[in-house]
């Protein structure tokens, strides 16, 4: 067994691959990384390039129809209570599937998570991907638990 991996990384060393994946290759260079940011920084970096409504907004949204609700949890979260109709795609798994499940890129959708962070950053990532309607839900699940509007 020790010969085999011995073997295996002989040969990536030989093709010039390191562990991290990257070539050593002068057109496959690594690029700098961009400055570090806490996740409090990319939600209000992300903040700063979407539409956010507000829950009683939302709420009037989904009375007047034709809106998607975009829940972004996870599907324990969503199983415990959602906004009625809602869609269930865990922010981990949206840029994978979204083009399935939605795939006109004109829907109206307002996305929301359980206080607002990542429907955040799943709202800045579907207009990335070319959603043209896309809100996101200020305050999340919890304003809408604490309006007291109607859950399934």
């Amino acid at each position: 067994m020790k010969r085999y991996v011995l073997f295996a990384l002989a040969l990536m060393l030989g093709l010039g691959l390191t562990f991290g994946g990257c070539a050593t290759t002068p057109e496959k260079a690594p690029q700098a990384a961009p400055e570090a940011m806490t996740a409090k920084e990319l939600v209000a970096e992300a903040k700063k390039n979407i539409c956010e409504i507000s829950v009683s907004e939302a709420k009037a949204r989904l009375d007047k129809g034709g809106y998607l609700f975009l829940d972004c949890r996870e599907p324990k979260e969503f199983k415990m209570g959602h906004v009625p109709g809602a869609m269930n795609i865990p922010r981990g798994l949206l840029e994978f599937a979204i083009d399935k499940k939605v795939p006109d890129k004109n829907a109206d959708i307002v996305v929301y998570c359980k206080v607002g962070g990542r429907g955040c950053l799943s709202a800045c990532t579907l207009c990335r991907m070319g959603y043209k309607k896309v809100a996101n839900m200020a305050g999340g699940w919890k304003a809408w638990e604490k309006a007291g509007y109607p859950v399934e």
